[in-house]
């Protein structure tokens, strides 16, 4: 089994910041890209920002500018940095990864996601 276990969510008024850090665990032989989600109410899943490997990342429009993501490839974690947050940021946010299991079995898993809120 591979877990994804996100933290750092919360309340936050219009121009504050958070970080979220997803930590990875579990039967992996090797993470592959690692990226955020968001999920506002009543839309779509849409992608935040990803970074594979080796640093290289890519982010929404929306969010260019203001969000950072990182990774530490020793602790399996991966961070994402919200800056500047807005009200048409809040979202419920999923860290997923593209994971090589044991036994050589590859596929993207998620996080059970964390609630991020802008409000004043």
């Amino acid at each position: 089994q591979v877990q994804l276990l996100e933290s750092g969510g919360g309340l936050v008024q219009p121009g504050g910041s958070l970080q979220l850090s997803c930590a990875a665990s579990g039967s992996i032989t090797r993470l592959y890209d690692m990226g955020w989600y968001g999920q506002a109410p009543g839309k779509q899943r849409e992608l935040v920002a990803t970074i594979d490997t080796t640093g290289s990342t890519n982010y929404a429009d929306s969010v260019k500018g203001r969000f950072t993501i990182s990774r530490d490839n020793a602790k399996r974690t991966v961070f994402l940095q919200m800056n500047s947050l807005k009200p048409e940021d809040t979202a419920v946010y999923y860290c997923n990864a593209d994971v090589l299991k044991w036994g050589g079995v590859r596929g993207i898993h998620w996080g059970q996601g964390t609630q991020v809120t802008v409000s004043s």
